[in-house]
């Protein structure tokens, strides 16, 4: 999993935009008849607008960028030296659009004042990433999943805005004696927390 850190102020810009056109860059499946978000990698990593005035292109292209667009903090060609190796660290040699259906999630956080925007990728889903560090209690009791369509029971030893730091508890003895193992932040479910693993 990767995470892409937009400004909340530049993806406003291209959500406005998408809004105040009439007209949206088809996807794959064909005509787009609302505003959308388009994740760009290429030239850069980039949200742009779906929508279609004078001031933009019909053509999407992973090759030219235009600086107004809502470059990922990091992988911006304009300003960040490496911003190749960022991008291949957050998506190998995968280049391309992707259409999402994030813009109404988006807003919302925009509307609440958030002022960075977060996307989690895999390289094939995109979805916003809502959750930090400091929303988690550092000792408390966490399920994570096992990959075996459960999930251990876990305490939090630590975290960052990305992973999160484990060790086994109130599993059987084999997996309580493991070291600490970091899984990606956004698998700790909450105890009460009933959704899938």
């Amino acid at each position: 999993m990767s995470l892409l850190s937009f400004t909340a102020a530049s993806v406003a810009a291209q959500i406005a935009h998408a809004r105040g056109c009439s007209t949206f860059l088809p996807n794959w499946n064909g005509p787009v008849v609302k505003p959308a978000l388009i994740l760009i990698v290429g030239n850069g990593v980039h949200l742009r607008s779906n929508g279609i005035d004078g001031s933009t292109t019909r053509i999407v292209t992973t090759e030219r960028a235009d600086p107004k667009y809502a470059f990922a903090k990091g992988i911006n060609p304009f300003r960040d030296p490496d911003w190749m190796a960022a991008r291949q660290a957050a998506f190998r040699d995968l280049t391309g659009q992707f259409y999402t259906d994030i813009l109404d999630d988006v807003q919302m956080l925009i509307d609440r004042g958030h002022d960075t925007i977060r996307l989690a990728t895999d390289g094939h889903t995109i979805c916003v990433f809502l959750r930090r560090a400091a929303d988690y209690l550092i000792g408390g009791t966490y399920d994570v999943p096992s990959g075996l369509g459960g999930t251990y029971r876990v305490i939090l030893k630590d975290a960052t805005d990305t992973h999160a730091l484990v060790q086994n508890s109130g599993n059987c003895e084999d997996f309580d004696e493991m070291l600490p193992y970091r899984v990606p932040l956004d698998a700790l479910i909450e105890i009460d927390d009933r959704r899938a693993a």
